[in-house]
């Protein structure tokens, strides 16, 4: 079953990722619930990043390379840490879906 957005239910796959990306901010919270996340600042900051990558790039960055793009964004954070806190089910795995994004390629580490 699909997240319902506005009376509409968008398609997803198996793993609950949707099929074409939605970038509006009201699709984030019907899927971070689903989720069981509650949204705070920090994973706004972490969902956008997210989104700018897949617009620029295509496609999210893996793991490694999310937390070494966050660093030089803000290396006042520990974000190896701070990812795992606020997605806990494979960090740029779950920060995609929840920002409403097509399922990332290839393994969710490196």
């Amino acid at each position: 079953m699909g997240y319902v957005l506005n009376g509409e239910e968008l398609e997803v796959d198996d793993d609950g990722f949707l099929l074409e990306a939605n970038f509006s901010e009201e699709i984030v919270p019907v899927i971070a619930e689903a989720e069981n996340i509650t949204l705070t600042d920090a994973h706004w900051q972490v969902i956008n990043f997210m989104r700018r990558k897949y617009q620029e790039d295509g496609q999210t960055p893996n793991f490694r390379n999310m937390v070494a793009d966050l660093n030089d964004e803000d290396d006042s954070v520990d974000w190896k840490k701070v990812l795992y806190e606020l997605f806990p089910l494979q960090p740029n795995r779950q920060s995609a879906k929840v920002a409403g994004l097509t399922k990332p390629f290839g393994k969710g580490g490196y």
